[in-house]
């Protein structure tokens, strides 16, 4: 990654492009150029093709992409997505598996990567949630982005690190839950038919009102910009929205997991 980004920085600097110049033309903004450009983020392969015709290059930094190895701690395949979320002004989060990262409290976390497989070691695991800890920057911002987040209850009766670490996370659930911006709904077990059938996703909307569909599998991820797709899962939200428990309904279950009236 630090010798793609010599690479990039050498061939920007010679067409006398500065970082702000090279991002205008991407539709990156200046700090990403620069974190690309000192190995600290991965080159995307369509960004790579954008700067090999921008800068002149006959391929070279498109081949250079496609051949980056996965060794780093976020993959390639999800740096994308880490990039999109630090920049969204509206994050649509629909769960069935697990908590949402940006809502999960580092105990949780921390069991949540214990339990990969193979497993990760007790020092990769400590630099993952340090990782997930920095993504809920974003909610502390002055101006947050717009969170809006759908869970499957089943995520909520799995008791993922014991019972301590379950109480604490339902706990920062129901804080979460009064938080001015962020709207929390939970998909109720037992219902007859939903509209998230078919597995989580989210939904991101940029600051240039771009909008994009991300969603995982076991082994990789897939970012979405087509509008026909982005679409269909926009409106397979808003019917996830009106089938779960509304706000108040969504605190009181809350409150009976935790044993509260």
């Amino acid at each position: 990654m630090k010798m793609v980004g010599a690479m990039m920085a050498v061939s920007r600097i010679a067409k006398n492009l500065t970082q702000k110049q090279l991002g205008e033309e991407v539709r990156l903004d200046e700090q990403t150029i620069a974190s690309i450009e000192q190995g600290r983020r991965a080159l995307m392969p369509d960004v790579a093709e954008l700067l090999d015709r921008i800068l002149g290059l006959p391929g070279v930094l498109a081949v250079a992409a496609e051949q980056m190895p996965a060794v780093d701690v976020t993959p390639p395949w999800a740096e994308e997505y880490m990039g999109r979320e630090r920049e969204a002004v509206a994050i649509s989060w629909f769960d069935t598996q697990v908590v949402p990262g940006l809502l999960q409290t580092e105990e949780y976390a921390r069991a949540l990567f214990g339990c990969r497989v193979p497993y990760l070691g007790d020092e990769e695991i400590e630099v993952q949630v340090a990782r997930r800890m920095e993504r809920q920057e974003i909610l502390g911002r002055p101006v947050p982005p717009t969170l809006s987040f759908v869970i499957w209850e089943a995520c909520l009766r799995d008791r993922i690190g014991g019972d301590e670490v379950y109480r604490k996370q339902l706990r920062h659930l129901r804080a979460c839950a009064d938080r001015p911006g962020i709207s929390l709904q939970i998909l109720p077990l037992g219902i007859d038919g939903h509209a998230g059938l078919n597995g989580p996703f989210t939904l991101l909307e940029t600051p240039e009102h771009q909008h994009f569909s991300y969603a995982e599998t076991q082994r990789g991820s897939l970012l979405g910009q087509d509008p026909n797709e982005v679409s269909i899962l926009t409106r397979k939200y808003a019917m996830l929205r009106s089938q779960a428990l509304n706000f108040e309904e969504t605190k009181g279950l809350l409150g009976r997991l935790l044993g509260e009236r």
